[in-house]
């Protein structure tokens, strides 16, 4: 597992996977289909798992994250990076980042609380937790405004930030005000585009992102690595090709909840088994939904494992 300090390189160096939390039927963790899912994204050239809002870990309990971090040393591969999420709140991320300190996790990611909070009282609440770790962070933004460009860039010259998760949805990706003054003042080095498939390559070519998060890599792992390899290799085209293949489930995460169809999308399309979904969300329930859901997870599944697919690059 990736013990040393975060460089530029590391972002890039794979997709950053967010994954679903498999659980028993208890809520407690099932470990092994935790590492099932590992498993297969590292086939498919998948080195970087984030957990975070897809794994529902707004609702885990601080008490029980020692357990959740012994379970990600434990399935993460050699050569893996292993991201775990603190927060949303300052006293739980505080209480985490506490336990945190005696382990190997080179970073963490807070997690976005967008009430109740302020610009400037998020910036030293990120100063305060940083300083406790004793480590740099991951900061999410997930709203607009939610730091100002001038907090961001003084949080990076600080060293409080290695880097930002930016997921603010755009009805046009390409038309984004707010990113572009976050990028203005703060540089693009360290922004990660953190919306999946759909934005990135707006993201990537437009704004100058580095690399990009993804839950739907869980299905393809290949496909969208090969996404990333394009946008490296500035072959913008082949990128928009592959994206394609991605939008089916991308379209219905949007409609029914990003994180709800994710789950239920690894669990229908054979990865594996997710299990129940950690209080205060719950599982779709739809039988139409799961059946749409079921079709696009597995027709992805297939399509990364087709001989096109098998043949990429990893």
């Amino acid at each position: 597992m990736k013990k040393e300090s975060i460089a530029q390189a590391d972002l890039t160096r794979s997709v950053i996977s967010v994954p679903p939390l498999a659980l028993n039927a208890d809520f407690s963790l099932n470990e092994a289909e935790n590492r099932r899912l590992i498993e297969w994204m590292h086939a498919g050239g998948v080195t970087t798992y984030l957990y975070g809002g897809n794994a529902n870990l707004y609702n885990y309990g601080a008490a029980d994250f020692p357990a959740l971090l012994d379970m990600l040393e434990r399935i993460c591969p050699e050569d893996g990076w292993m991201i775990p999420s603190v927060g949303a709140d300052y006293g739980k991320a505080l209480d985490q980042l506490r336990l945190l300190r005696d382990r190997d996790f080179p970073t963490a990611m807070v997690l976005p609380l967008t009430f109740p909070s302020t610009s400037q009282g998020l910036a030293t609440g990120l100063r305060r937790l940083a300083d406790a770790y004793g480590r740099q962070l991951i900061a999410y933004i997930k709203t607009e405004d939610f730091l100002a460009p001038k907090d961001l860039a003084a949080l990076f010259a600080d060293g409080v930030l290695c880097s930002v998760k930016y997921a603010v949805v755009r009805e046009q990706p390409s038309h984004d005000p707010y990113l572009a003054a976050l990028v203005d003042a703060a540089g693009s080095d360290r922004i990660v585009s953190g919306i999946g498939e759909r934005p990135v390559i707006d993201h990537v070519q437009g704004f100058g992102l580095t690399g990009f998060t993804s839950g739907s890599v869980c299905l393809a792992p290949r496909l969208s690595t090969a996404i990333l390899h394009a946008l490296r290799d500035g072959e913008v085209e082949k990128a928009a090709q592959l994206r394609e293949m991605f939008l089916p489930l991308e379209d219905l995460r949007d409609a029914h909840s990003p994180i709800r169809v994710l789950h239920a999308a690894v669990r229908l399309g054979g990865v594996a088994d997710t299990g129940p979904m950690m209080p205060f969300l719950s599982e779709l329930d739809d039988p139409a939904v799961l059946d749409r859901i079921a079709a696009a997870a597995t027709a992805l599944r297939q399509a990364d494992q087709s001989p096109a697919g098998a043949a990429l690059p990893v």
